[in-house]
């Protein structure tokens, strides 16, 4: 036999079975026909008798199929309980029979459901060969003379059968097997042919079809059922086939007598080689060794993996093959039973290690199916041994397809020690795309690219589409530290880490006028942390641009820039912002100056020149005070910016003064430093027009105090007059001595505070020279004093007489005015108390009478309805008639309608006097503040007040 090109292993466990003493005989010379199905052994004798062998290989049941003749066929039906047996004796016809064995008739034994007599041409000629098809519909059988005849019918129920001839030869039929599916094709063999014939479905009724021309010996036909083919074996080698034709052949030289599938197996029992007239051996008259020896070898071929999973000599010829209850069984001539078990995966695969046939390792565990994981264990030890050799390529590729389940450090371990970084690069790359690199493997993988300065690779690797593949912080940092500041940045734009793009830019690449624009292409809050974080470097590098972006952001106005694409932009230079910009998460993304927002202080802020930009993303606006700190040392971009935000509507009342104050300082601040007047005068003059006006939100202490501290006196001057004090404005001329100062804030406030001008008459008595200096505003004072009633003449001459500065002829004019006033009011007042005196008198008199004397009424109509008065009528003393029905109630208490509001009205009158009787303070306060006591004096009499 040629194996040369098979390796042989031993995948089979061997072992004889031990049979039973009362079941030893059955398996003697009178067996003829043997199959399996259901967990059971069926046996056929040469007398017609069945017996039903368990797994322990006892006889559980044994019955008379046949009265004649011998059991050469039988088939137990897969899913069912139906046996169907086959006997001839060459004498009459074969007699085929359908037994159910899970039913019994009354003698005992199962029941037969179906008897059929198997036509065939000619008799004396045996059956060859047998095949059902699954559902028992179709029985085919072929004879020994060629011919091959089709049972149809309902053999279940006995409805009756049909036969006929399909196929008829001169070679002798070798071979049926059936294959269903959408179509069922019988397959015949011959001893010179394999041919096809569509028994049913679309086809049937076709003449059969020609495979091959070449056929095979008796039970050198089987139906693989997994691969779903036909097996032929042939002394060269073994074939397959389909309803198209041949498949693949595997090579095999030896004569064969019998073909089974087992598993992945096919089981070869190959006899003797006959010699051969070319046997160098013949010449000396002696015969081959397995020609001299005469055994029979018994073969388990993989035709898939091309190796030998078992072969043996056997002792006894081969009787039958089956399988049945996972094993294979082999019954050889002198009734000895010899079971054939698969090893376990993991001990085929000990067996293959032990040859270091790794290869065939991994693909008989491919073929088998196992877990992966387990694949991987092979895998890694292929690796192993291939790294043991020196083959350390070859031995990456297996440990990259053993990644998944293989410890990373065993592996960067051996290559580190070896220095063959380009394979350790490799297996690190891998590790990031299976998702198992930790932070420390991409930090060496990044170390390795830097070691040999491969940029490319470097940028394949971070710019790999698909999900992140290692840890980011990691791989930006390790860029940082290696200097690929780009890198670092491509990396944190596409996974949205702005913050340290901005650090990147700005930190490590000192590229200030980029980290600029880029913060401008931020969400509002991201911009906010950024900016708050840098902007004093970016104040002091980029102020213009920088102070914008404060301007639009504490406005309310920003929003993330947008650009056009540049036209040429093979003639304009790029940037990395411009390179990074095409990665941000944002509606907006692009660079170019010509798009920045400009920002105007007497205009509204406008962040883009497009007319169809979107509006402004909502967002919290800060406080302005947190952006104050920023711009310590960049006054005139900070007073732009304050400038910018005083003109906002609907300022809160906090922000407002904080804005207003910190102006007003910077404005007063930058004019003390401006050694030019002009200069200092236009500041001073931009500080005085903030202070201008009503309601500044500046507090009055603030403007004092900022005021002072810049020996900005206009602005003390200023707050005085719009907080109302003029009082202390008059004053600080009059402590001054300056009298023409005070001159003009008497004239400009003494209207609206008239006690200026009661401090003015103690000033111009105070010296003679300010005397002298104040001229005739002096009578211009008494006048406003006495026209106002500011002080009493008296007080006058009290406030004059404190210096001999004033002399009585400069004062002799009041005077005489004044009693000549008084002289008349007492006059007045005379006749008032007269009049009152003399109509006292009358409504007493007028009481008395009413109360001594009757009283007349001649009323002859009521007042209320207007009608004819009739009894019962009311009458008042006030002259008044009524209905009684007219009046809502008439008692002691009724009052006249008609009079009653009047009476209500003074007895209010007279209560309130009683009430304030004893108000003595509320009489002096009001006689203090009357420049006429008299009067004074008169009305509280009037209310009764003074009665007490």
């Amino acid at each position: 036999m040629a194996l040369t090109s098979w390796k042989a292993f031993n995948f089979i466990d061997l072992s004889p079975v031990a049979l039973p003493e009362e079941s030893a005989s059955v398996f003697g010379s009178d067996l003829s026909s043997i199959c399996t199905g259901s967990a059971n052994l069926f046996l056929g004798t040469v007398d017609g008798l069945v017996h039903i062998v368990s797994s322990a290989f006892r006889v559980v049941r044994s019955f008379r199929a046949h009265d004649a003749g011998s059991i050469t066929h039988m088939k137990q039906i897969d899913g069912s309980s139906l046996l169907v047996t086959v006997a001839e004796d060459l004498l009459n016809e074969p007699v085929m029979k359908v037994w159910a064995l899970d039913t019994e008739k009354k003698g005992g034994g199962p029941r037969c459901l179906s008897t059929v007599s198997v036509q065939n041409a000619r008799r004396q000629f045996p059956i060859s060969a047998f095949a059902t098809v699954d559902d028992l519909s179709q029985v085919a059988v072929g004879f020994a003379n060629g011919s091959v005849t089709i049972i149809r019918g309902d053999f279940i129920h006995d409805r009756g059968a049909r036969q006929r001839i399909v196929f008829e030869s001169e070679e002798p039929i070798t071979g049926l097997e059936t294959q269903q599916g959408a179509v069922t094709t019988l397959y015949i063999a011959t001893t010179s042919r394999i041919l096809t014939l569509v028994i049913s479905g679309r086809g049937q009724g076709q003449p059969t079809r020609v495979l091959e021309d070449t056929g095979c010996a008796l039970g050198c036909m089987t139906l693989d059922k997994e691969a779903g083919n036909i097996l032929i074996a042939r002394e060269d080698a073994v074939y397959t086939y389909g309803p198209r034709g041949r498949g693949p052949s595997y090579a095999f030289e030896s004569p064969k007598t019998s073909i089974n599938a087992f598993r992945d197996y096919v089981a070869l029992v190959c006899p003797p080689k006959a010699g051969s007239k070319t046997d160098p051996l013949r010449k000396y008259g002696v015969g081959s060794a397995d020609e001299i020896l005469g055994t029979t070898t018994f073969t388990l071929l993989d035709t898939d993996l091309k190796f030998i999973g078992h072969s043996e000599s056997l002792v006894s010829p081969m009787k039958h093959i089956f399988m049945e209850w996972d094993d294979l069984f082999l019954l050889t001539t002198d009734g000895k039973i010899f079971r054939y078990r698969e090893k376990s995966l993991q001990q085929k695969l000990e067996i293959l290690y032990e040859r270091n046939l790794y290869i065939l390792a991994i693909n008989l565990a491919q073929k088998t199916g196992i877990d992966p994981l387990q694949q991987n264990a092979i895998y890694r030890k292929y690796g192993d041994f291939l790294y043991q050799r020196g083959d350390y390529d070859t031995a990456m590729q297996q440990y990259l397809r053993a990644i998944d389940n293989t410890e990373p450090s065993q592996v960067i371990r051996k290559y580190l020690d070896t220095q063959r970084i380009h394979n350790l690069i490799e297996y690190l790359e891998e590790l990031h795309d299976h998702g198992r690199a930790t932070v420390d493997h991409t930090t060496l993988l990044l170390n390795c690219y830097a070691k040999l300065k491969d940029t490319s690779k470097l940028d394949s690797f971070i710019k790999a589409p698909g999900e992140l593949k290692f840890d980011l912080e990691t791989a930006i940092a390790m860029c940082r530290q290696g200097g690929y500041f780009e890198q670092a940045a491509y990396l944190a734009t596409k996974h949205g880490e702005n913050d340290m793009v901005v650090d990147i830019l700005i930190e490590d690449s000192k590229k200030y006028a980029e980290a600029v624009e880029y913060i401008w292409r931020l969400d509002p809050e991201v911009t906010y942390h950024n900016l708050m974080k840098y902007a004093r470097v970016l104040l002091a590098h980029c102020p213009e641009r920088t102070t914008e972006l404060f301007k639009a952001y504490y406005t309310g106005q920003y929003q993330p820039c947008t650009v056009e694409t540049p036209a040429e932009p093979e003639t304009q230079p790029t940037s990395t912002v411009q390179n990074l910009a095409a990665l941000l998460p944002l509606r907006y993304m692009a660079v170019g100056a010509s798009t920045r927002p400009q920002v105007q202080h007497s205009e509204p802020l406008e962040t883009s020149e497009d007319p169809g930009a979107s509006s402004p993303p909502e967002y919290e606006i800060p406080n302005p005070r947190t952006a104050f700190s920023s711009f310590v040392d960049n006054p005139q971009e900070f007073i732009s910016f304050l400038e910018t935000l005083v003109q906002q509507p609907d300022l809160q009342q906090v922000a407002k003064v904080d804005l207003f104050t910190t102006l007003f300082e910077m404005y007063l601040d930058t004019a003390k430093y401006k050694k030019d007047a002009t200069e200092r005068q236009e500041w001073e003059t931009k500080a005085k027009k903030l202070i201008e006006g009503k309601d500044i939100p500046i507090s009055t202490s603030n403007v004092l105090l900022l005021s002072d501290l810049s020996n900005f006196r206009e602005g003390s001057t200023l707050v005085r007059e719009q907080e109302g004090l003029r009082l202390d404005i008059f004053r600080s001329f009059t402590s001054a001595k300056d009298t023409q100062g005070a001159l003009k804030a008497l004239r400009r406030y003494g209207p609206d505070e008239p006690q200026l001008y009661v401090d003015a008459l103690t000033y111009f008595a105070s010296s003679p020279k300010i005397l002298e200096e104040a001229g005739d505003e002096l009578d211009a004072v008494l006048r406003r004093i006495d026209e106002g009633g500011l002080l009493s003449p008296l007080q006058v001459i009290q406030a004059l007489s404190n210096n001999a500065v004033v002399t009585m002829g400069r004062v002799k004019k009041y005077l005489s005015d004044n009693i000549d006033r008084e002289r008349k009011e007492i006059t007045t007042n005379r006749r008032l108390i007269a009049s009152y005196k003399s109509e006292t008198a009358t409504k007493q008199q007028e009481l008395d009478q009413l109360a001594s004397q009757s009283v007349v009424f001649q009323s002859r109509r009521c007042q209320s309805c207007g009608g004819t008065l009739d009894l019962p009528t009311v009458h008042f003393l006030c002259r008044h008639s009524f209905h009684e029905r007219c009046l809502n109630r008439v008692d002691d208490d009724a009052q006249c309608p008609v009079c009653a509001p009047t009476n209500a009205t003074l007895r209010a009158i007279r209560q309130r006097q009683v009430d304030s009787a004893d108000q003595h303070d509320l009489f002096r306060a009001e006689l203090q503040r009357s420049r006429d006591g008299f009067g004074v004096v008169s009305e509280f009499f009037g209310r009764g007040v003074m009665r007490s």
